[in-house]
């Protein structure tokens, strides 16, 4: 697969993503970054992934905490607030129906 294709589709369903990755506890950003490339999704670079989290924080689905290093920079802490519960559960459902569309669509595609 195209990595540029990946990538479109990836900004399309990436908050949803990130919200997942938060539904084990809070991570930092290069935490998330990781958890991300180690699902499969490729390099989620921090020009992206914080503006993103910085979103989703204001829409009120993330909260963050700021929390000083014991051995180097501090870090902030992204974690999942009951409204970002629901707006995964929500939008996930979303997401599988119009997943399963456009499955459904492929297979006929490719018979």
């Amino acid at each position: 697969m195209k990595d540029e294709r990946k990538a479109q589709w990836l900004r399309g369903v990436l908050d949803l993503c990130v919200l997942s990755a938060l539904t084990n506890g809070e991570r930092y950003g290069y935490e998330l970054s990781q958890q991300l490339a180690n699902a499969g999704l490729g390099t989620v670079k921090g020009g992206t992934l914080y503006p993103l989290l910085a979103r989703l924080e204001k829409a009120g689905h993330v909260a963050t905490e700021w929390r000083e290093g014991s051995q180097g920079p501090g870090r902030k802490y992204y974690s999942l607030t009951d409204s970002g519960h629901l707006h995964l559960k929500t939008q996930a459902s979303n997401w599988k129906i119009f997943s399963s569309l456009v499955g459904r669509l492929l297979k006929q595609e490719g018979s």
